[in-house]
């Protein structure tokens, strides 16, 4: 599994962060001083970083500043402070990207997945699930070997699941988990349009699924065992 160490004074926003990164098959490692970054960074096995700059022991420049004179582990910068020197800074330190507050978790983690292809090309993370399985890393799913094409949102969706597998999973819940929490036009009826789509690229028989399963009245559950690799 991939490893996300978060280093944000932000507790509120934090959370926010490490919920989303957690649902999406991250391991995450959330800490608010450069202090216990460094242990963190020193014991455990990092595969990137999302650094704040204004830190309450010190600045996040300094902190990639420490991490590069021993590591080449991605660093996103996330911060308040947009002006051009600012990014420059960051950039030219080592960091590999910056993305500026406020902004909306799906952004920050398609840019994450972006870095990961391009640093960890040879990292596999891997999910299997009766034929199915999901190379997170890739972002590429496989039935037997032959590969699946979803587009963003039935993959999202399918990332619900298999980090949910074999519980009840309310329509709410996982509509909330589809919009990040944000106005959109997305209702029950679309839903329910998108859950017909995935079983019609993922089942042998949709009419019949072993996979996605319909709870009448609580939801839905991802009937198969879930295996992380």
């Amino acid at each position: 599994m991939i490893s996300i160490l978060l280093v944000e004074d932000d507790k509120a926003l934090a959370m926010g962060i490490e919920f989303s990164l957690k649902e999406n098959g991250y391991e995450v490692f959330n800490t608010s001083t450069i202090k216990e970054s460094k242990k963190i960074y020193e014991e455990e096995k990092i595969d990137l970083i999302l650094l704040d700059i204004n830190l309450p022991d010190g600045s996040g420049y300094d902190l990639c500043k420490y991490i590069r004179s021993e590591s080449d582990v991605p660093i996103i910068f996330l911060t308040a402070l947009d002006e051009e020197v600012n990014i420059v800074l960051g950039l030219d330190i080592g960091g590999d990207d910056y993305i500026t507050k406020p902004f909306r978790v799906g952004e920050l983690t398609s840019r994450i997945r972006a870095i990961l292809r391009r640093t960890k090309k040879d990292d596999i993370d891997i999910y299997k699930s009766g034929d199915l399985t999901i190379n997170i890393s890739k972002v590429k799913v496989e039935k037997k070997s032959n590969e699946i094409k979803l587009t963003a949102l039935e993959y999202k969706l399918l990332l619900f699941f298999i980090n949910h597998p074999q519980k009840s999973s309310k329509r709410e819940e996982i509509l909330s988990y589809l919009t990040e929490n944000e106005e959109a036009f997305f209702d029950e009826n679309t839903l329910s349009v998108y859950i017909k789509r995935l079983r019609e690229k993922i089942e042998d028989d949709h009419k019949n699924p072993e996979y996605i399963i319909t709870k009448r009245g609580l939801g839905y559950i991802w009937e198969k065992e879930v295996i992380k690799e």
